[in-house]
């Protein structure tokens, strides 16, 4: 039996029990056909309906035993009582139906395209010079890849921004402002629970920190901030150099103006964001001037060019949110964007936590999403970033500061602290921003409404016994089943997607998804409630489906309001719209639904209500996709794709046709319907098994490359006696999506499953360099045997110190020396504990797997790396585990210069094919037990 037999079985079975409990309600709520619905009342203990006299006109014409009509004003007819007019009502045609709810998500969906591609709108102001920008943009790019202790990152980055500020300082002396430069290079530590939890350690890393005052000075300042350096192996255009780019012309542009300031600005130059938020740490917890701050603005990208989308704003203090709407040119914000962000669910993180939670301060944080699939690549270059790109974000950036650095509030933000915002855009013409409270107000106002609505049509005549709630309520549960049968249905053509290896299919070609998933999803949902209408219901009565089926989705978004607005959540704003735009145009057309039926009018100035949240809706799934789509080339290798991209794509369907299934019960028949929607589903799904649709891609316009990380390590193994217990080399190659190597092995058969690794326990982090801890996302990787590698720095470990406290710990102070960054893996063998350390707060800080992990990374001049930590010996020996009391591990990381290449990585490096990006660099992994 086919899988599609099992789940039309299996909806049959839960219809028929279903139906036996709520068939007698339905049978006597259609015999009845009370007075709010759009047919003839029948109010009789007997009724029949008159025959049908036309395919797309249906007279319906109620009588009772006599054969006496039954004449009501209030079911369409109203006049002399000698006339006995039949109530003409209108079914719609099948492809009628098909083609005004195509043409209507097609035109929405042009229209959030358009407003997307329109960078910039309206007249310039020439405040802000783009193409003196896109000049800063093109010289610090061109240095290359900039990682943290290179000199691309610590003189020549550096110096070129000292050249531009001192020029700037030079051009404006003259004017009401005067500018400090400062070059801080800090050297702290702390912890943060970004991927499972982690410590971070940095020595000398760089801050280029300007300020600008009026020239009596300034008590209260804003702070700009944005980093120059990047990964390895990307020339970060876009992460983050345009951003600081934009933030000279910025800096020149405040600099020459004859106003002065009410308050002044530090444009902060970050160096070391990549080395997970460093130098930011840094400033703000030892800075003289960050004392004086009282918010920031804090510009990143999770992709290449695009607009700037305001995602996070606070915490509290609203005055940030209404200065942006106020004041910026080109609005581009959500604060949907802010609560999925927060909640974790991508893996990412900005400076904004590091002023947020180290500095108390408030801020608002932006970032360029489009194209996430060359984020931290090599093709993250100058060319990709339009000039209308910096252009907007440099107008905005600009206009906020201003209207900022001239306010009082800035001085005064602690009397307006409390409070968050809803906010958002309408295809970035307006933005809209209300106080959290106002939009609770708001939203139960809109919940309290359709309530009331739907208790008043409880409360008409020929309701009695509660039967339409019941009607209601056996609606509701169809509606219910036909979302999960539908995703249950979807996620099984993802599983068979899978396991035919076909998996990512759609990461070059996103329309594959919308073909496969999306007909799947909304052929089933169709197929259900055409069982439904035909078998459970078995009526005619098709007006007083569709208003009952309008009332259940107005019911569900209604219940998605209530919830989200008590949890506290600011986007509980979408149901609201989805609520009150209907319900008012609901309202508005009932008289041309009960006297003329489904008619064209009425079909148009039903779509044309529903266009206003149906716009931002499909904004806002944009905004989904476009994050959540390259996400899931960085992901790993343990969530499954095509679970993810199937229940987004059924998600959005089930959202968007939520007030389509009005329409579903007001055709005559979807038999054509489903037809074309299955045609497309099968070929759709022979076209993606046979594999055509490849996942990667070298199109120079538009490349979407398969991210692979090898480093060429050599491990060291030492025992509790300090000898070399063990010691090997080779390629440890990770895969950062779920296919993992199945596309390499035919260009690289010796990159097979045949050397796949595998986690040895009783050694940190199962034995291998992570420069991040990251092992619970990428548990699949593969180890080629290869000659050991020689840097021309190896690192120098050794135990400075071990004695016994007074209190029963054992203290063990180290010293290390190597390259820039390195990472160091603490595991207590059983029975032993960590008490404290010489990181963070001192309390030591495990991840998800139980162990320590302490990132490490330095610049220019530093000295030796000296830590220590206390260890509580076990009571017992535990013989089936390691001896001694905890194993230490240190790797290092050569991301740079000479040493982050050998000649057998460079001859693997030529074989990969030209849609791969293989980022590769050198480390050493070294154990030891105590």
């Amino acid at each position: 039996m086919s899988l599609s037999s099992v789940i039309e079985c299996s909806l049959s079975l839960a219809v028929t029990l279903l139906s036996l409990h709520c068939r007698k309600a339905v049978r006597r709520r259609l015999c009845r056909n009370r007075a709010n619905s759009f047919e003839e009342s029948c109010p009789g203990p007997h009724c029949r309906l008159g025959p049908i006299k036309s395919p797309a006109t249906r007279h319906f014409v109620a009588q009772d035993n006599d054969g006496a009509r039954d004449r009501r004003e209030d079911n369409g007819y109203s006049g002399d009582q000698k006339r006995k007019p039949e109530v003409s009502l209108y079914l719609l045609r099948e492809g009628l139906t098909a083609s005004l709810v195509s043409v209507f998500i097609l035109l929405l969906w042009g229209l959030v395209h358009l407003s997307l591609q329109q960078l910039v709108i309206g007249k310039l102001s020439g405040e802000f010079n783009a193409l003196r920008a896109r000049q800063h943009l093109e010289q610090i790019t061109s240095v290359g890849p900039r990682p943290v202790g290179s000199e691309e990152n610590e003189v020549l980055t550096v110096g070129y921004l000292l050249e531009q500020i001192e020029s700037i300082r030079a051009t404006t002396a003259a004017g009401p402002h005067q500018l400090t430069v400062d070059v801080q290079r800090p050297t702290g530590t702390f912890s943060i629970d970004f991927l499972g939890g982690f410590t971070s350690f940095y020595d000398h890393v760089t801050n280029v920190a300007v300020r600008l005052e009026p020239k009596g000075g300034t008590e209260h300042l804003m702070l700009a901030n944005c980093h120059f350096d990047t990964v390895a192996n990307s020339p970060g255009a876009s992460d983050d150099a345009v951003s600081c780019a934009v933030m000279l012309e910025v800096l020149h542009s405040l600099a020459s103006q004859s106003t002065p300031l009410r308050h002044g600005v530090i444009f902060l130059f970050n160096g070391a964001e990549e080395n997970v938020l460093q130098a930011s740490h840094g400033f703000i917890t030892q800075h003289p001037w960050a004392e004086q701050v009282r918010a920031f603005i804090n510009l990143e990208a999770a992709g290449v060019g695009g607009k700037e989308v305001v995602f996070q704003t606070g915490p509290e203090n609203p005055w940030l949110v209404q200065a942006y709407v106020h004041a910026a040119k080109h609005p581009f914000a959500s604060v949907v964007g802010q609560e999925v962000f927060q909640s974790g669910v991508i893996p990412s993180d900005t400076d904004f936590r590091i002023y947020r939670d180290f500095g108390n301060i408030p801020g608002i944080d932006l970032a360029f999403i489009e194209n996430g699939f060359i984020y931290h690549t090599k093709y993250d270059t100058a060319n990709r970033i339009l000039t209308d790109s910096i252009q907007r974000a440099g107008d905005n950036i600009l206009a906020v500061l201003k209207h900022l650095l001239m306010s009082e509030t800035l001085a005064e933000s602690s009397e307006y602290r409390h409070g968050n915002m809803v906010f958002f855009d309408l295809l970035g013409v307006v933005a809209v921003a209300y106080p959290a409270r106002v939009g609770t107000i708001l939203n139960y106002m809109v919940a309290a409404a359709t309530f009331l609505y739907l208790a008043k049509k409880a409360s008409l005549p020929g309701n009695g016994g509660g039967r339409y709630v019941r009607d209601l309520a056996c609606a509701t549960g169809v509606a219910v089943l036909s979302w999960v049968v539908t995703l249950l249905s979807v996620l099984i053509v993802a599983l068979l997607v899978t396991l035919l290896g076909r998996s990512m299919f759609w990461y070059t070609h996103f329309y594959a998804a919308i073909g496969l998933y999306g007909s799947a999803a909304t052929g089933k949902m169709i197929l259900i409630h055409t069982l439904a209408k035909n078998l459970y219901y078995g009526v005619s009565l098709s007006f007083w489906l569709g208003d009952l089926y309008f009332d259940v989705s107005l019911l569900l978004w209604c219940c998605s309001l209530v919830w989200l607005t008590q949890r506290g959540l600011c986007s509980a704003y979408v149901p609201m719209l989805m609520v009150a735009f209907p319900l008012i145009t609901r309202l508005l057309l009932s008289k041309e639904l009960k006297h003329k039926g489904a008619s064209l009018k009425y079909s148009f100035l039903y779509l044309l209500g529903l266009t206003l949240p149906y716009v931002h809706f499909m904004f806002l799934i944009w905004v989904v996709f476009e994050i959540f789509t390259p996400i899931m080339g960085r992901s790993g290798t343990e969530i499954p794709s095509e679970v993810v991209m199937a229940s987004l794509v059924t998600l959005a369907t089930i959202f968007l046709s939520t007030f389509f299934l009005h329409f579903m019960y007001l055709v005559k028949s979807t038999k054509w319907i489903l037809t074309g929607l299955g045609s497309v589903f099968m070929v759709m799904f022979l076209l993606v098994s046979s594999g055509l649709f490849f996942p990667y891609s070298d199109n120079p316009q538009s490349p979407r490359p398969k991210r692979i990380f090898l480093q060429h390590t050599t491990r060291t193994f030492y025992n509790l006696q300090g000898q070399v217990e063990s010691r090997d080399a080779g390629l440890w190659i990770n895969s950062f999506d779920f296919t993992g190597i199945q596309h390499i092995t035919p260009h690289i058969p010796e990159i097979n499953d045949s050397i796949r690794t595998h986690c040895k326990d009783d050694r940190p982090f199962c034995g291998y360099p992570w420069f991040l801890p990251v092992k619970f996302l990428s548990r699949k990787n593969w180890y080629l045997p290869a000659a050991e590698v020689s840097p021309s720095s190896p690192v120098e470990f050794s135990l400075r110190s071990k004695e016994e406290t007074s209190w029963g710990t054992v203290k063990m102070t180290f010293d290390v020396k190597g390259p820039s960054h390195m990472s160091l893996y603490l595991m207590p063998h059983r029975g032993s504990a960590l008490t404290s350390w010489s990181f963070g707060d001192g309390t030591p800080q495990f991840d998800l797997s139980g162990e320590y992990f302490v990132f490490y990374s330095h610049g220019l001049n530093t000295p030796v790396w000296t830590f220590w930590f206390e260890i509580q010996p076990p009571t017992e020996l535990n013989p089936a585990g390691p001896e001694g009391m905890i194993s230490v591990a240190i790797s290092t990381h050569y991301f740079f210069g000479e040493a982050r290449r050998t000649p057998q990585l460079e001859e693997i490096l030529l074989q990969f094919p030209t849609w791969a990006f293989p980022s590769s660099w050198v480390s050493t992994y070294d154990m030891y037990r105590y």
